[in-house]
């Protein structure tokens, strides 16, 4: 792995980092290739219960696309119009799709394909010094890593477009009026906070955790009936892990659940 993203495990945990503060953690193709890998070994492997995604440095989550490398590429090479199908798809896919919780500490600027990333995650712990930009149409780009799916679903159709269209830093208090944010926490206590939380959700039940976000993403693009359908079968699965049978056992002797994630 390239030392532009670092991997860490942790008791289920795994802790996935940006590292290139000196470029406001930048995606040039090979960090791109590095994070792609990561999340999606973090999403097949079973030891992994929860992943943390976070950017090194208090300046910058991550600024999306490597704008330097980019222009230098542009007109010599197809590596631009590549990288979206090659890079950031498969990325979004494993970081939103996989069938366990994903956390984003966001301290600094999220832009981009970065903002994209944490949109992506199913929380955002957010520093109080950070902040959010869409950014493609600043740069003649259209949205992608799924920005155009999971930004609505956050925020609504109309300020989707209006953030889309329109591209500002929306700062952290009103990230967390909006609903970009989980939670806003003081600079200093982001990376704190955001393991402490990640770490919770790496304990729980992770047949049950994951089965809840597979029902959320079925529902909004199926019918009432269909997703009934599929509540059956996520709860029969969930119904048939081992953790559910600790925590009845816990229930029944009124103790706290100790699960093993499967």
């Amino acid at each position: 792995m390239s030392d532009s993203v670092l991997f860490e495990l942790d008791g289920g945990l795994a802790v996935i980092t940006i590292n290139r503060p000196e470029a406001m953690n930048a995606l040039d193709i090979a960090t791109k290739v590095a994070l792609r890998d990561a999340v999606i070994a973090a999403a097949e492997d079973g030891a992994v219960r929860a992943v943390l995604l976070t950017g090194a440095g208090e300046k910058a989550f991550c600024v999306g696309q490597d704008l330097r490398e980019h222009l230098g590429l542009l007109g010599t090479s197809d590596a631009p119009l590549r990288t979206v199908a090659e890079h950031y798809n498969p990325l979004v896919r494993a970081l939103a799709g996989m069938n366990k919780p994903t956390v984003a500490a966001v301290g600094g600027v999220a832009a981009g394909a970065g903002a994209s990333l944490a949109f992506a995650c199913d929380f955002r712990i957010v520093a109080d010094t950070a902040g959010f930009n869409t950014s493609f149409a600043g740069v003649a780009l259209t949205a992608d890593s799924g920005a155009s799916w999971t930004l609505p679903r956050l925020v609504g159709h109309a300020r989707a477009t209006e953030l889309l269209m329109f591209p500002r830093t929306v700062k952290a208090a009103e990230a967390a009026q909006l609903g970009l944010a989980t939670k806003v926490v003081p600079s200093a206590e982001l990376a704190t906070t955001a393991r402490e939380f990640a770490q919770r959700l790496a304990q729980g039940p992770t047949v049950a955790l994951g089965a809840i976000k597979t029902a959320l993403a079925y529902g909004a693009t199926h019918t009432l009936s269909e997703l009934l359908d599929k509540e059956d079968e996520l709860q029969t699965l969930a119904g048939a892990s081992e953790d559910h049978r600790i925590a009845v056992n816990a229930f029944i002797a009124k103790e706290q659940p100790v699960y093993l994630g499967r």
